[in-house]
């Protein structure tokens, strides 16, 4: 399995590592020497790129021995893309259904690093409309998805995900800093959902929910969003409780059946 090294360093080390992964895929536990011998690099190149990869927690060196086996990093990952793939199509036939109760427009949401990316998403049927896009990303701190993604992890966690992300004040409302955000998290955790007041865009209201994979674990949010002049505090349960089952049923649909916010 050779690997050619005629591109520029940047990608030859993507292929290189690559390389090493597949070599280790195929047999289940390999030394530095064979594996140089197999993909064609010299044994010092291999090495250190094992030791990265060793550091990274996606190879496992057994012991103090030369063999290497890979870790189930990449199954935890093929794992996440694999929900998400599940949960698209699942979450749209919940999402048009909402859509025609609602009227309004619906997200569905998941972390990636210290953002929130927009999966999937539901136009309102009104004119008057929030724009936005599939793929597009979005700041945690300032969006009703990205705070109930984050209401469930460790404070650490949280700390870390937002130590080099600088609080740009979108609106008035907008949070300006860590200790603020964590605030609003407890009562994001107390009361099942987080709300974007106006702290994205002026004059919008959101609103969002979890939903939980297989494992119990929170994977995505769902979110609706509308205009204040369509918005009164009276509704307000309302359209949080048809967020709720919206996303039990979907959480359902993916092996989840103790979802812990209805019928409250």
């Amino acid at each position: 399995m050779p690997v050619v090294d005629t591109s520029p360093d940047s990608v030859s080390s993507v292929l290189k590592v690559f390389g090493i992964l597949q070599a280790l895929g195929e047999q289940k536990e390999i030394g530095v020497t064979e594996l140089s011998q197999r993909i064609m690099m010299s044994k010092s190149t291999v090495y250190r790129f094992l030791q990265t990869m060793k550091t990274l927690g996606y190879v496992n060196q057994e012991g103090e021995s030369d063999k290497y086996t890979l870790s189930l990093k990449l199954f935890e990952l093929g794992g996440k893309a694999l929900e998400h793939q599940e949960l698209i199509p699942i979450a749209d036939i919940q999402m048009h259904r909402l859509g025609k109760l609602t009227k309004e427009t619906l997200h569905l949401g998941a972390l990636d690093e210290d953002s929130i990316v927009y999966l999937h998403k539901v136009d309102s049927e009104y004119n008057l409309r929030m724009y936005s896009r599939i793929g597009r990303r979005r700041p945690l701190y300032s969006t009703a998805l990205g705070k109930v993604m984050m209401a469930w992890l460790p404070e650490e966690e949280v700390r870390g995900m937002l130590a080099n992300v600088s609080f740009e004040r979108f609106t008035e409302h907008t949070l300006t800093d860590i200790d603020a955000l964590l605030a609003q998290l407890v009562l994001v955790r107390e009361q099942g959902y987080a709300e974007d007041n106006e702290e994205m865009e002026p004059g919008l209201r959101c609103f969002a929910v979890p939903i939980y994979s297989r494992m119990g674990r929170i994977i995505a949010g769902l979110s609706l969003s509308l205009p204040l002049v369509r918005f009164s505090e009276e509704n307000k349960e309302e359209l949080v409780g048809l967020l709720h089952e919206a996303a039990a049923r979907i959480s359902a649909e993916l092996g989840f059946h103790d979802y812990p916010f209805l019928a409250r």
